[in-house]
C-alpha cells in the first residue's frame, strides 16, 4: 500500500502497565515529536508540569521587583521552555485591544456573572434602545426643524391653494438664514393715538400674590391692513416711500425661519409700489402657541388645547392684559393726530401708531405702521412700552409648573418658553424694535384651572430691554432685514397684480403664487374656520364667542372684546 501509516516501535513492558523504566528506541525512523510530555495538551492550557522546582530562582532578577516576580512567577513559567518550539512565534502574533488601566469607578462596578443569560441580554437591549431614543429626542431639541411626521399629521395650509393659482418661486428657509442688510436709522412721519400710563405695581405680582385677569368688553382692538389704512393711503399718494407694511407683516418675514406652523402674505404690485397685506380673518391676528414645541397638541378643533383653540385664547388673554396693567384714570398721551379707525365718541385701546420710514436703497423706501401699548415716566422722560402676555395653559405639555417655578426659576420659565414659543417671541420682539420701544414687559398668565380656558389670573410681569433680549434669543437684526430686503427686490420684479406668499406647511419654505385681483374678497372663505366650524349652532357659537372675548368685524377691520 502506497501511503501507509507508520506506527513506530511500541515497547513491550513485562513488569505492568505503562511504558517500561528504560525504553531503547531504535535508531530508525520515528514519527514521534521530540521532548513532548507523556500527556494531553491544547494550546489553551498548559499542562503537563504545574510547576517546575528545579529552576534557578536567581535568574531574571534585575531589581527589587524583579526579584520578587521571579520567586513568585519564575517557577511557573514555561516562556523558555523548549518543549514548545513554535510557542513564542505563535504568541508574538497576539495585541492586547484595550490597554487602558481600569478606572475606580470601573473597580467598583458589579460584575456580571461570566455566562450571560438571556435576562442579561434582554436588559442590554432595552438600554439600547432608550440610549437610541434620548439621542433622537436630544438631536431633535437641536435642531430647529420639526418632526414630518407631526407637521404631516396636524398642520395644514393657512390658506387653500386654489387650482387656478399660478406658482411661481419656493424660496426653502436655508437661503434666509445667510441673508445680511444694514439699513440706516428710520425716521418718524407721523404719530397717532393715545396711551395711557402703566401701573408699576403689576412689577411686584408673584404666584402667592396672583392678579385675576379682567375683561375689558368696551373696548375696541383694531386689526387694520395695510390698504385699508387712510394714512398709509395718504402717505403712498403723496409718495413717500415704494413699499408699504405693518410691523406684525414685516415681523413674521423677520422671523419666517423660526415659524412652523402655516402663514400667507397678500402682495400687491401697484404701478412703481408695493403693498404687504394680510386677509380678513388672517392667522397673523391671532397668536400661535407652542409652535414649536417637540410634544403635539390634540387635533381636534373643538379641544381646548388644539392650536387653533389656544391661538384664540392667547390673543383674548393679550388683548385683556394689555389693557388692565394700566392706569385708567383718564389720564393720557395723546398725539398729533387721533386713532384713524375709531369712530367719534368710541372707546379705543391704549395704543399709539407710529408711521416710520426706512431706507433701503437709493430709489427705495418702506414704510411700516408700528405700534407701541403704553407709556412710563421715569425721571420726568417717557418711555415707550409694548405689552405681551405668555400663556400657560396645561404644566404637562411644557413640563414646567409656573406657580412653582416662577419665583425660584424664572430663567428655566423663561428658556422653556423659547424653546416651545420661539416663533412668536421673536416675532414680538422683532415688533418692539420696528417701533423703537424702551420697553418690552411679558406677562405670565396662566388658567386657573388646566380644563378652565375661560378664567386667568396674571402671575408676574417682567420687563426687557428689546436690544438686550434680541442678543438673548439670538434674533439677529441685520439677518431680519436681509430677509426683508430679498423679498421686497423679488417682488419688484414681478407684473403688476396680486400674489401670495404661503409658508407651506409641512416645509421649511415658502412659496409664490400669482393670485387673481378678486381672489381674497370679503365673500371670499378662508382657512383657518373649516366648514364644521362654521356650521356651528347659534347657541354654541355665542358661547364661544363669550368664552374667546375675540370677534372679528370684517367691515370695520377691528377685534373687540366681548365679556
Amino acid at each position: 500500500m502506497v501511503g501507509g501509516f507508520e506506527v513506530g516501535a511500541v515497547p513491550f513492558n513485562p513488569d505492568g502497565w505503562g511504558p517500561p523504566d528504560a525504553t531503547v528506541t531504535t535508531t530508525t525512523t520515528s514519527t514521534l515529536p521530540v521532548n513532548v510530555p507523556f500527556a494531553p495538551f491544547s494550546r489553551s492550557e498548559k499542562l503537563g508540569r504545574i510547576a517546575d522546582f528545579t529552576r534557578n530562582l536567581n535568574q531574571g532578577q534585575g531589581g527589587p521587583g524583579g526579584r520578587k516576580n521571579a520567586a513568585t512567577d519564575s517557577v511557573f513559567d514555561f516562556t523558555a521552555d523548549d518543549s514548545f518550539p513554535s510557542a513564542a512565534d505563535n504568541d508574538s502574533s497576539f495585541r492586547l485591544v484595550d490597554g487602558k488601566a481600569p478606572s475606580a469607578a470601573e473597580h467598583n462596578r458589579p460584575q456580571l456573572p461570566q455566562r450571560r443569560d438571556e435576562e442579561v441580554e434582554a436588559k442590554k437591549r432595552e438600554a439600547e434602545k432608550e440610549r437610541a431614543r434620548r439621542d433622537r429626542h436630544y438631536n431633535q431639541n437641536r435642531s430647529n426643524q420639526n418632526q414630518p411626521r407631526r407637521e404631516a399629521a396636524v398642520f395644514k395650509s393657512s390658506v387653500e391653494i386654489q387650482p387656478e393659482w399660478n406658482m411661481l418661486d419656493q424660496i426653502p428657509f436655508s437661503t434666509f438664514t445667510k441673508l445680511s442688510f444694514s439699513v440706516p436709522e428710520p425716521e418718524d412721519l407721523i404719530l397717532c393715538g393715545g396711551l395711557e400710563f402703566y401701573d408699576k405695581s403689576f412689577d411686584r405680582i408673584t404666584p402667592k400674590a396672583e392678579r385675576r385677569l379682567e375683561r375689558f368688553k368696551n373696548r375696541n382692538f383694531f386689526k387694520v391692513t395695510t390698504t385699508d389704512d387712510p394714512v398709509i393711503r395718504r402717505l403712498a399718494n403723496e409718495d413717500k416711500a415704494t413699499v408699504f407694511a405693518t410691523d406684525n407683516i414685516l415681523a413674521t418675514l423677520m422671523c419666517a425661519t423660526r415659524s412652523v406652523y402655516s402663514w400667507d402674505i397678500v402682495v400687491q404690485r401697484v404701478g412703481n409700489k408695493l403693498f404687504f397685506d394680510k386677509r380678513d380673518g388672517s392667522q397673523l391676528d391671532l397668536l400661535s402657541v407652542h409652535e414649536t414645541s417637540q410634544e403635539p397638541l390634540p387635533e381636534a378643533k373643538d379641544d381646548i388645547n388644539s392650536a387653533y383653540s389656544l391661538s384664540v385664547e392667547a390673543a383674548y388673554i393679550n388683548q385683556n392684559f394689555s389693557q388692565q396693567v394700566l392706569f385708567r384714570d383718564g389720564n393720557k398721551v395723546a398725539f398729533d393726530e387721533p386713532n384713524p379707525f375709531a369712530n367719534e365718541g368710541e372707546e379705543v385701546a391704549s395704543v399709539a401708531y407710529k408711521y416710520r420710514r426706512w431706507k433701503l436703497d437709493d430709489d427705495m423706501h418702506l414704510v411700516a405702521r408700528c405700534e407701541v401699548q403704553s407709556v412710563v415716566e421715569v425721571n420726568k422722560q417717557r418711555s415707550f412700552l409694548t405689552l405681551n402676555a405668555l400663556n400657560e395653559f396645561d404644566p404637562k405639555y411644557s413640563g414646567v409648573d409656573w406657580r412653582q417655578k416662577l419665583e425660584t426659576q424664572r430663567g428655566a420659565v423663561l428658556a422653556t418658553e423659547l424653546k416651545n414659543n420661539a416663533n412668536k417671541l421673536a416675532k414680538w420682539t422683532a415688533q418692539a424694535l420696528l417701533a423703537n420701544a424702551d420697553m418690552m414687559k411679558l406677562g405670565y398668565v396662566s388658567r386657573v384651572h388646566p380644563r378652565d380656558h375661560f378664567n386667568h389670573v396674571i402671575l408676574a410681569v417682567v420687563g426687557y430691554k428689546p436690544k438686550d433680549f434680541a442678543s438673548q434669543i439670538n434674533l439677529n437684526t441685520s439677518n431680519m432685514w436681509g430677509i426683508v430686503k430679498s423679498i421686497v427686490d423679488l417682488c419688484m420684479k414681478l407684473n403688476e397684480g396680486k400674489y401670495v406668499l404661503v409658508k407651506d406647511p409641512s416645509k421649511p419654505q415658502v412659496r409664490i403664487y400669482e393670485v387673481p385681483a378678486d381672489a381674497f374678497e370679503n365673500d371670499y372663505v378662508e382657512e383657518p374656520l373649516p366648514e364644521e366650524e362654521q356650521a356651528q349652532p347659534p347657541e354654541e357659537n355665542a358661547e364661544n364667542t363669550e368664552a374667546n372675548g375675540v370677534t372679528n368685524d370684517v367691515e370695520d377691520k377691528e377685534i373687540d372684546i366681548q365679556a
